[in-house]
């Protein structure tokens, strides 16, 4: 089975191209800054640089809505190919053609702007509530509620 699921930042505005031949469709050509899980031997390059690849609606959506920066969770697959440049050398290509494509955030947070969602611990005691602002999103639970939810 051939499965990818990417969540990066574009690093530059997509390319988008119109293909050429009978039944033309939209292309679109990114690389996404994919986050490592950890870094080798401490070193500085802590992201992958993926070769993207998007046709037809998906293309056109990514021509629409997506720029430099933009995070997104893209799933698809690996597709391998080969060319013959100028100089009569073949290439080896190695693209993930996005297939399904989704904003990872919210349009605010990808500005750096607040209203993103974000998580804060809870200050105090251990053992005390949590008690945010009135307009962070959250309620207050009394303590001993537990008693009285059927799933705790």
């Amino acid at each position: 089975m051939n499965v990818v699921v990417l969540v990066g930042r574009l690093t530059r505005d997509p390319d988008i191209r119109q293909s050429q031949g009978e039944n033309q469709t939209v292309v679109a050509r990114y690389t996404l800054a994919v986050d490592r899980r950890f870094s080798r031997n401490n070193s500085e390059q802590s992201a992958d640089f993926i070769s993207m690849v998007s046709f037809g609606k998906t293309a056109e959506f990514i021509e629409k809505y997506v720029r430099k920066g933009t995070k997104l969770v893209v799933r698809g697959r690996i597709q391998t190919g080969s060319y013959t440049n100028r100089d009569g050398q073949k290439v080896y290509t190695t693209d993930v053609v996005g297939e399904d494509v989704e904003f990872a955030e919210s349009k605010k947070a990808s500005e750096g702007a607040d209203g993103g969602a974000s998580y804060s611990e809870p200050r105090g005691d251990a053992g005390s509530s949590y008690s945010g602002g009135a307009d962070d999103g959250f309620i207050n639970v009394p303590d001993g509620i537990n008693e009285e939810l059927p799933f705790a």
